[in-house]
């Protein structure tokens, strides 16, 4: 299978634990995996699927719909696309390198500074809508804080701990300086908070060095979190086709979610959402054919933390994250395979 395919042993063997190119026996004895001829054609497609990096969710994706053609050229469009903007970024980012090792005329400090105006009830809002996804594991001290961007002339605050993600826009009514993004630092992040409560607006002045507030005629200071932010955009991306999207009532979604019932995965409540042939949204149905397990006590965090009234499930399926969008926040939960 190995010499047919273009797979290495070791990768036959990885692929079988993760389900995507699973032998028709294996040998209880001595544990040897016989295929068919009929699965070449998988394993090959698998082959050349990672050759050119694509994830294991969109390859797994690409194997389930193979014969849907327009679904499968979907997937393939979207992975091409995710490629081409990484490669866009590298020439970017190695375009500066160029100019460093050439020694460019040196670039004033203001050029590393950004101040810009905010509304104190947006900016409560958004830290709001992401505080409670911010990491806590102090092997990963980069996510122990709530990444602040400026971007393309917009404020965006990002906060994760590897299993959920929460993403919240700021409108800005003023702005100076670079697109940047430095990590707040939560203390820091929990001490503006209460400064937040008038409707006035604050000023934000970032540099790599530190972080300016003031607010409601007091004035807060900081230093970012050293180190690199994960790359939360790549991550969004990571879609394995048009998903399912679906309005619900918030306020009647979290007591649907608080009262059905869990299963223990690793001493932690995990809430199955199913969906039926209409795209009726049900809550606590293990045996349901269309599922997506998510950790309850993540989702009821993210449902407290979003604005009341109508918010957009996107569903994509068992092993791709959970989306819940409301006006100007998002929130992305990692699924749970039972």
């Amino acid at each position: 299978m190995a010499r047919a395919t273009g797979l290495t042993i070791s990768a036959l063997r990885f692929y079988d634990g993760a389900g995507v190119l699973v032998p028709v026996f294996v040998d209880p004895r001595n544990g040897y995996r016989r295929y068919a001829v009929a699965q070449i054609p998988a394993a090959r497609l698998v082959a050349g699927l990672r050759r050119v990096g694509m994830p294991l969710p969109q390859i797994t994706a690409v194997l389930d719909r193979r014969d849907d053609r327009p679904a499968v050229h979907a997937l393939l469009d979207a992975h091409l696309a995710r490629l081409e903007g990484g490669l866009a970024d590298a020439r970017r980012e190695l375009s500066r390198i160029h100019r460093l090792i050439d020694g460019a005329t040196p670039v004033p400090v203001e050029a590393f500074m950004a101040v810009l105006t905010v509304s104190s009830v947006s900016l409560r809002d958004a830290v709001a809508a992401v505080r409670y996804a911010a990491g806590t594991d102090p092997d990963l001290p980069a996510l122990a804080g709530v990444f602040v961007e400026i971007s393309d002339g917009g404020l965006r605050l990002v906060a994760t701990d590897r299993y959920r993600m929460a993403v919240a826009d700021v409108p800005v009514l003023g702005l100076t300086g670079p697109d940047l993004g430095v990590i707040a630092p939560l203390p820091l992040v929990d001490a503006l908070v209460p400064l937040l409560a008038a409707d006035s607006q604050v000023t934000l002045t970032l540099t790599a060095d530190t972080i300016a507030v003031a607010a409601g005629g007091h004035e807060l200071s900081g230093v970012p979190i050293p180190g690199d932010y994960p790359d939360y955009r790549r991550a969004l991306a990571v879609k394995a086709g048009e998903p399912l999207r679906l309005t619900v009532d918030a306020t009647t979604l979290r007591r649907e979610v608080a009262a059905a019932p869990t299963v223990l995965h690793e001493n932690a409540p995990i809430l199955v959402l199913t969906t039926d042939a209409s795209g009726t949204l049900g809550v606590g149905d293990p045996s349901a054919p269309h599922r997506i397990a998510v950790n309850r006590e993540f989702l009821l965090a993210a449902l407290d933390a979003g604005t009341p009234g109508q918010l957009v499930l996107e569903l994509d399926g068992p092993i791709m994250p959970l989306a819940l969008r409301s006006p100007g926040s998002f929130t992305v939960l990692m699924p749970v395979r039972l």
